[in-house]
């Protein structure tokens, strides 16, 4: 039986490094955590702020990844609307993941309550935005490493009856 390519897509969202005016740090950070994880993930995509990340999350989704993970945009200045633009496309929403993200930043950098984070379904695709800051990343990337497997086998109606006692 041949295993099924899982395919990952990263997707980095800032003005600065699509202008070329600064090196994105967190896309490429993504992309080898999933590769170590055994999904196919290619470059990070970089846009900037604004329409685009639409424009970027339709084209990932054409290509039928089984995971989408922005990095960018989640915070609050007038260009960072990339909560505003996944989550009207969320099927199924998993505010605890994002809540996780809040919470274990929070206990360093008291703004990374700041990140208005969305997680959760577009079809079969799970997508989550984590914060554009390397910290921020590594704490998203905590968050998802015990879940992400179960959370995608759930979906998929594999692991429906599989849960833990506590």
């Amino acid at each position: 039986m041949v295993a099924r390519v899982r395919r990952a897509i990263v997707v980095v969202v800032s003005t600065r490094a699509a202008a070329g005016t600064t090196r994105d740090l967190t896309g490429p950070v993504i992309a080898a955590w999933l590769a170590q994880r055994g999904f196919v993930a290619d470059e990070p995509v970089v846009v900037p702020d604004g329409g685009a990340v639409t424009d970027a999350l339709g084209a990932a989704l054409a290509a039928a990844p089984d995971v989408i993970v922005t990095t960018g945009g989640t915070g609050v200045s007038p260009d960072d609307r990339t909560p505003e633009q996944v989550a009207p496309l969320l099927d199924v929403q998993l505010p605890g993941l994002i809540e996780e993200i809040r919470r274990r930043g929070a206990q360093t950098v008291p703004t990374a309550l700041l990140t208005r984070g969305v997680a959760g379904f577009i079809g079969d695709a799970f997508v989550i935005t984590l914060p554009g800051s390397p910290g921020g990343v590594r704490d998203g990337l905590d968050v998802l490493d015990p879940v992400l497997e179960h959370v995608l086998a759930q979906r998929s109606g594999s692991a429906a009856g599989a849960h833990r006692e506590r």
